[in-house]
C-alpha cells in the first residue's frame, strides 16, 4: 500500500507525476490555504506532507500526526514549521534551496528600478491622463528618479540570494557593501565587496536590499532607530521576510520622508489589506510575494519536492534535509 501524502496546495504538474508511483496524494483544492483544522484533521492519517510558508506546522499539528514521517516544503524559509518537536518526534523536514535565487534576485532588480526610477508612479501618470493634461511630452523636472551608477549597494545577508543580488550590481556600476552574520572572504576578493556593520552600511547605502531569513534574530532587525540612520535620500527593497521589518515605523519613515521610497514583496501580514496605509503611498511599490514566481524557478522547485520525498520513500537521507539531528532517531523511509 502506498503512503498517504497531503499537499496543501496544488502544486506544478511535474512534480505531482513523479509522485503519482510512490504515493496516494490528496491535494487542497482551493487557492487560499487549508485552514488548521484541516491541516490537523488530514495529519492524523497523512504519512508524509508538502507545505507552504502560509501552512502553521507547529507543535499542536505534529503532535496530532500518528503516521507522519516528512514534511516537504514548498519553499528555502522553514520558520512556520516547528523544527524542535518535529525532529523529537522524528518527522524529517526539507526545504527547496538554491533554486529560487536567480529569480529573486531578478525580482530584487527590478524594484530597485523600478523605486528609484519611479516607474510605477510613471506608469499611472499616463493611464490617469495626467501626462495628457500637462501638455506636455517633456519636461526638465517630470518624475526624476536616482542614478544608479556610482551610487552605493548595501546588502543585509550575503547568502545566496544577496550573493546574486550584489553580483548584478556590477552591471550598473554600483559600489556593494554588505553585512551579514559571516564575512564572505571570496565574495570579497572575487567581486571586491565590502563587509561593514549594520549601523555604516544603513548610514552609507542609497539602496539598502534585505536579504535574511527569519530568525529570532533578524526579526525586527529594521526599526525606528535603523530608518533615521538611512539617508534620506536612499530606497529600502525587502524580498526577505515581511517582519524582519518593523512595518509601522516604516510606514512612518515613508510618510515623514525618513527615506525616499520602499519596494516590499513581503509583509508582516500576507495578503496585505487594501487598506494599510502602505496602499496609500506613493513611494512605495508592492508586490505580492512574488520572489520566486517564474515558471522555470516553480516548476524546479516542485521536481526537488518529489526528488526528497521519493529519497525518502526508498530510505535514504533526502538531499534537502533541514534537521539533520532526526537522522539519529529516526532512519528515512516509511517501513
Amino acid at each position: 500500500m502506498k503512503p498517504f501524502l497531503y499537499i496543501t496546495r496544488k502544486i506544478p504538474d511535474n512534480g505531482i507525476k513523479m509522485l503519482e508511483d510512490y504515493f496516494n496524494i490528496e491535494l487542497w483544492p482551493e487557492c487560499p490555504p487549508p485552514p488548521k483544522e484541516i491541516i490537523m484533521k488530514k495529519v492524523r492519517d497523512a504519512d508524509a506532507l508538502v507545505t507552504l510558508l502560509t501552512d502553521p506546522i507547529d507543535r499542536e499539528v505534529l503532535e496530532k500526526s500518528k503516521k507522519l514521517r516528512i514534511v516537504a516544503q514548498y519553499a528555502v524559509g522553514v520558520d512556520n514549521i516547528d523544527l524542535e518537536t518535529a525532529t523529537r518526534l522524528g518527522i524529517y523536514v526539507t526545504n527547496t534551496p538554491g533554486v529560487l535565487s536567480n529569480a529573486v534576485a531578478d525580482l530584487t532588480w527590478a524594484l530597485i528600478l523600478g523605486i528609484t526610477r519611479r516607474i510605477v508612479e510613471a506608469d499611472e501618470h499616463v493611464r490617469s491622463g495626467k501626462w495628457e493634461e500637462s501638455k506636455t511630452g517633456w519636461h526638465p523636472r517630470m518624475l526624476l528618479g536616482m542614478e544608479l551608477r556610482g551610487k552605493k549597494l548595501g546588502i543585509i545577508g550575503l547568502g545566496k540570494i544577496g550573493l546574486e543580488v550584489a553580483k548584478k550590481a556590477q552591471c550598473f556600476g554600483m559600489q556593494v557593501i554588505y553585512y551579514s552574520r559571516s564575512r564572505k572572504e571570496n565574495a570579497e576578493k572575487n567581486f571586491g565587496f565590502k563587509y561593514v556593520d549594520l549601523e555604516t552600511l544603513l548610514k552609507e547605502a542609497d539602496v539598502v536590499s534585505i536579504h535574511v531569513p527569519l530568525t529570532e534574530e533578524t526579526k525586527l532587525m529594521i526599526g525606528e532607530r535603523e530608518l533615521k540612520l538611512m539617508k534620506n535620500t536612499a530606497y529600502l527593497i525587502n524580498t526577505s521576510r515581511g517582519k524582519v521589518i518593523d512595518e509601522k515605523a516604516l510606514i512612518r519613515a515613508l510618510e515623514e520622508n525618513w527615506i525616499a521610497g520602499a519596494a516590499l514583496d513581503v509583509f508582516w501580514n500576507e495578503p496585505l489589506s487594501k487598506n494599510s496605509p502602505l496602499t496609500k503611498l506613493k513611494n512605495v511599490i508592492l508586490t505580492p510575494h512574488i520572489g520566486s514566481a517564474t515558471v522555470e524557478t516553480r516548476e524546479k522547485m516542485a521536481e526537488m519536492i518529489a526528488e526528497n520525498l521519493i529519497a525518502f520513500y526508498k530510505g535514504k537521507i533526502p538531499p534537502n534535509l533541514v534537521n539533520n539531528e532526526v537522522i539519529n532517531i529516526r532512519k528515512p523511509g516509511f517501513r
